[in-house]
């Protein structure tokens, strides 16, 4: 059997259809243009606007829609959602939101986690919204703008806490807490100028530590039945007090009134007194008469038997009816 050796190539086979050197550049000229071109057009969305560098240093801001520039590395484009409200979450994350939203579990004490001006401690999560106002300085002004905004956030949050008390922070003091640290927050900014505009600071859950939770409940509760005992006290109080009140006020008024009447009746029969008695002293006969003829007609009416006598008779026995009813009396 014939052994054969390894094949041979011509390389002038490949020679042949080896294409023209300006066919080579003709191409290579036609990719860099392409390059150039396609690097020398962006777009810039609606919400957003274009800082354009010119070999490194701010040169101008591109406006929303389709844009030209030099070609890179000469000029480089960033864009910055102006118009578009971000947000940035202090305690927790949200991993994807939704219908049944999920949150990360790693621990995030190291934020949250805060002492308040009572010495308690309480776990505060919160959500800063902010917008960019100023694009230039977001970009140059501040390294690390974001950062910088979460450690200012976490330091303006802490101070505003440590200045009130752990039921003003759970409870009733959640909106000043809100507004005091969007206050804090903007001036910050400003002073720093991260061309950030903050729109709102929500707080979220703000609870004690979960090691002291059960004894916070408790406190909670009796605090609960504290004021439960006050109001039925309060509402037993409005109810009888008003009422005794107003029973005492009746009775000072009906005494009044009884004060009055006997005072008027007194001065009225003291009147009529000296009426009469100015009228005695006018013609006391006819006085005397009026008076006993009035006495008389009060007091015969209530008589049962009347005898009327002459003063000049002698005898009234044959008259008297001894036999009749009450003469034996």
């Amino acid at each position: 059997m014939e052994v054969q050796g390894p094949p041979t190539i011509d390389l002038n086979q490949f020679r042949k259809n080896k294409p023209p050197a300006k066919t080579i550049i003709a191409g290579v000229v036609v990719l860099l243009g392409a390059i150039i071109v396609f690097s020398s057009i962006f777009t810039i969305q609606p919400e957003e606007v274009g800082v354009v560098l010119r070999f490194g240093k701010y040169n101008r801001t591109a406006e929303p829609g389709l844009n030209f520039k030099m070609p890179s590395p000469l000029e480089q484009v960033f864009k910055v959602p102006v118009q578009r409200q971000l947000k940035q979450e202090f305690g927790f994350q949200t991993i994807e939101a939704g219908v049944r939203t999920r949150f990360s579990d790693r621990n995030f004490e190291g934020e949250s986690l805060m002492l308040t001006g009572d010495l308690n401690v309480a776990v505060v999560e919160w959500i800063a919204q902010y917008r960019v106002d100023d694009p230039y300085k977001y970009l140059f002004k501040v390294r690390s703008v974001t950062k910088t905004f979460r450690d200012m956030n976490e330091a303006v949050m802490r101070a505003v806490v440590g200045d009130r008390s752990v039921d003003e922070v759970i409870t009733v003091g959640r909106l000043e807490i809100e507004d005091e640290v969007k206050v804090r927050l903007q001036d910050l900014c400003n002073r720093y100028e991260t061309g950030i505009v903050v729109d709102q600071i929500v707080l979220q859950d703000v609870n004690p530590p979960d090691p002291v939770k059960p004894s916070f409940n408790e406190v909670n509760q009796a605090e609960q039945e504290k004021e439960r005992a006050i109001n039925d006290a309060r509402s037993a109080y409005n109810r009888i007090i008003p009422k005794a009140r107003g029973q005492a006020e009746e009775t000072i008024q009906q005494a009044e009134g009884y004060a009055i009447d006997r005072v008027n009746s007194a001065r009225g029969d003291a009147v009529l007194f000296e009426e009469v008695l100015a009228a005695y002293k006018r013609a006391p006969d006819v006085t005397r008469r009026r008076i006993y003829l009035e006495t008389m007609a009060a007091v015969y009416p209530k008589l049962e038997r009347k005898l009327v006598l002459d003063d000049n008779l002698s005898g009234i026995l044959p008259l008297l009816d001894l036999k009749g009813t009450g003469g034996g009396q």
